[in-house]
């Protein structure tokens, strides 16, 4: 039995959800005899998974107004080329992973259309979290066969509204493995015993390279000033970011290593295990930090165009920025947000993060919250299973 599967995603969090799911898919299709063809919008970690990657789509990527405008053509023409190999090619089904914008027109041109394709929906934009304008909801439940939400208050947000909605859990818990003893993690990084590490996560995205970086670099800089024998350590999840994060490593003359794309997936768990303290941009990485039981302190920034656009013309709200935060309808982790994005203010939450006590159990009580929302492990399998089942 032969079926084909297209899938749709953009931006580096969805190439790894992407990654994960297909590997699933293939798993599920392999115990059922079938020979199945994923063909898709993605990236280099889709590929790895055995992904025909019709375009990468992981340099395509904005946050803001301002800042999408360069991307708005490349994603129109991308949007039409895929558009019209699903119509021309028609898969058995049709996979939307976040990537919201594009796949939202993607989404309810193919339901307009005669075109019967089932659509399901996988990590779905949070909306029963931040909402715009009078309220309303995107499209999604109209054109969505089914919803996989990750949340449950996703779940319950999508069922209230009259969505196909299976909440699966969180894709995160499927990753969260035990982290190597600090012995092996000094040895495997050469790193002396008195050393550990300043974890920075500032980009996947270029504009956060501009508005991010330097405030993350100079809080740094202070808190090396400190505390010695903090070393920075810098994943970079795009080989075309390593050499900025070199240069801006030298320029703030801050202690520390990028490590490239190729060798993250090998040093994570080594690179996790001597964390102090993270500062990250907000995203997926939240999430991971938490479940691993990292302090972390959370910033974001984007251009003043973009912020008054978003505040004061589309009247976007959202009470934390952070996933972690937004989950518990708590402020677990400090968040740092436009004019409080401040490379001293962050520096003495950090100072606090690691020298006070009762700031660290505030933060493992609330990840131990956090835990209790993100479901069991078997989280992609159990998607997985049932995408395959509807469409054989």
């Amino acid at each position: 039995m032969n079926k084909k599967i297209f899938i749709s995603t953009g931006e580096v969090s969805g190439d790894l959800h992407g990654s994960l799911l297909s590997k699933a898919l293939f798993d599920e299709a392999k115990k059922k005899s079938i020979d199945l063809e994923i063909c898709g919008l993605g990236g280099e970690t889709m590929r790895k998974e055995g992904v025909k990657i019709l375009q990468n789509t992981t340099s395509i990527s904005a946050i803001g107004i301002w800042e999408a405008l360069p991307l708005i053509i490349p994603t129109i023409i991308i949007q039409k080329r895929f558009y019209k190999l699903l119509k021309k090619y028609p898969p058995d089904c049709l996979i939307l992973i976040d990537y919201m914008g594009p796949n939202i027109k993607i989404g309810t041109k193919l339901k307009k259309s005669k075109t019967k394709i089932p659509i399901f929906y996988y990590i779905a934009p949070q909306e029963w979290a931040w909402r715009v304008g009078n309220n309303t909801t995107t499209n999604l439940i109209n054109f969505s066969d089914k919803i996989f939400a990750i949340f449950k208050k996703e779940a319950a947000f999508y069922k209230k509204r009259g969505g196909n909605v299976l909440w699966v859990g969180h894709p995160m818990i499927d990753l969260t493995k035990k982290l190597p003893l600090k012995k092996d993690a000094r040895n495997n990084l050469k790193l002396r015993p008195d050393q550990n590490i300043l974890l920075l996560m500032p980009a996947s995205r270029p504009q956060e390279l501009k508005y991010i970086l330097p405030t993350f670099m100079l809080a740094a800089k202070k808190l090396q000033q400190k505390y010695p024998s903090l070393i920075v350590y810098i994943p970079s999840c795009r080989k075309v970011f390593d050499e900025r994060f070199r240069k801006a490593l030298r320029k703030y003359q801050v202690k520390g290593k990028v490590i490239s794309q190729k060798d993250n997936g090998r040093l994570k768990p080594y690179i996790y295990s001597l964390t102090k303290i993270a500062l990250c941009k907000s995203g997926t990485v939240n999430m991971e930090l938490a479940l691993h039981g990292i302090p972390q302190i959370v910033g974001y920034k984007v251009s003043r165009v973009t912020a008054f656009i978003a505040k004061r013309i589309l009247n976007f709200k959202v009470k934390f920025i952070s996933p972690v935060n937004l989950l518990v309808n708590k402020l677990i982790i400090p968040e740092f947000v436009q004019r409080d994005f401040d490379a001293k203010k962050i520096f003495h939450k950090s100072c606090k993060l690691l020298e006070t006590k009762s700031e660290k159990i505030k933060i493992n009580k609330g990840y131990a919250l956090l835990k209790k929302e993100l479901g069991e492990e078997g989280v992609v399998q159990r998607a997985a299973e049932e995408i395959i089942n509807s469409i054989v």
